[in-house]
C-alpha cells in the first residue's frame, strides 16, 4: 500500500507547491478588487438616486443569479468571440473573482452600513459633519467591524471558487492537479492530496477569522 502511495505523495507536492501559488494571488488579487467593486456598489445601492440605486441592482442581481463558472466562460471565450478582446487565463480568472466576490461583498456593505442606527447620522449632521463626512468618520468604521466576518466568509468562498478556472486551463491547483491524474491514470491520492491542500490554506484562514471575530466582539 504504502508503495502505491508515497510515489503519488512525492509526485503531486510540486504540482501542488506551483498551483497553490497562483491559486493564492488569484485570490488575493481577485477579493482585493472586489472589495473596492463591492464597496461602490453596496453604497450606490444606499442611494436615493433611482438610477445609481437601479444600476447597483442590476449588476448584483445578475451577478448573484449566474454561476461564477458560466461567468468565467464568458469573459475567457464569449467577449474575444464578439469584441476580440483575449484575455489571458490568469487575467479571465482575476476578473471573474472580482466581480463575483463585488456583487455578494456589496450586499454585505449595504447591510453593514443599514444595520448601525440612524441616530449615529442624525449625531453626525448635528455635530456639523456633512454626510459623506459622517459616513466616513462615524458609520463605516461601525460597519466596516460588522463586515469582518462575512468578509472573510466570502474570501474563503472566492479562493474554493478557483478551482473552477480549470475549465480555462487556468495553471491553478486543481487544473495541474487534473493533469497529474490524467498521466499518471491514478487519481485517488493525487485528489486527496488534493482536499488537502484546500484545507492547508482554509483551516487556518478561519482560525484567524474566528480569532478577529473574538477579539472585536462582533
Amino acid at each position: 500500500m504504502l508503495d502505491f502511495i508515497s510515489p503519488h505523495i512525492s509526485g503531486t507536492l510540486p504540482f501542488i507547491y506551483r498551483g497553490l501559488q497562483l491559486t493564492i494571488f488569484i485570490t488575493f488579487a481577485g477579493f482585493f478588487f472586489g472589495f473596492i467593486i463591492g464597496a461602490l456598489t453596496g453604497l450606490m445601492r444606499l442611494s436615493n438616486n433611482k438610477i445609481i440605486y437601479g444600476i447597483a441592482t442590476v449588476y448584483i442581481e445578475l451577478v448573484r443569479g449566474t454561476p461564477i463558472l458560466v461567468q468565467a466562460l464568458f469573459l475567457y471565450f464569449g467577449i474575444s468571440d464578439v469584441v476580440g478582446i483575449n484575455f489571458s487565463a490568469v487575467t479571465a480568472g482575476i476578473i471573474a473573482i472580482s466581480i463575483n466576490a463585488g456583487a455578494y461583498i456589496a450586499e454585505i456593505v449595504r447591510g453593514g452600513v443599514e444595520s448601525i442606527d440612524k441616530g449615529q447620522r442624525e449625531a453626525g449632521r448635528s455635530i456639523g459633519l456633512s454626510s459623506s463626512q459622517t459616513m466616513r468618520y462615524i458609520i463605516w468604521p461601525q460597519a466596516f467591524r460588522r463586515m469582518i466576518p462575512p468578509l472573510g466568509n466570502q474570501f474563503i468562498i472566492s479562493l474554493k471558487d478557483t478551482s473552477i478556472f480549470a475549465i480555462i486551463s487556468l495553471n491553478e491547483v486543481t487544473y495541474l492537479m487534473r493533469q497529474y491524474v490524467s498521466t499518471t491514470a491514478s487519481p485517488f491520492v493525487p485528489y486527496i492530496m488534493l482536499c488537502l491542500a484546500y484545507l492547508v490554506i482554509t483551516i487556518p484562514a478561519m482560525v484567524i477569522l474566528r480569532r478577529v471575530e473574538r477579539k472585536l466582539d462582533v
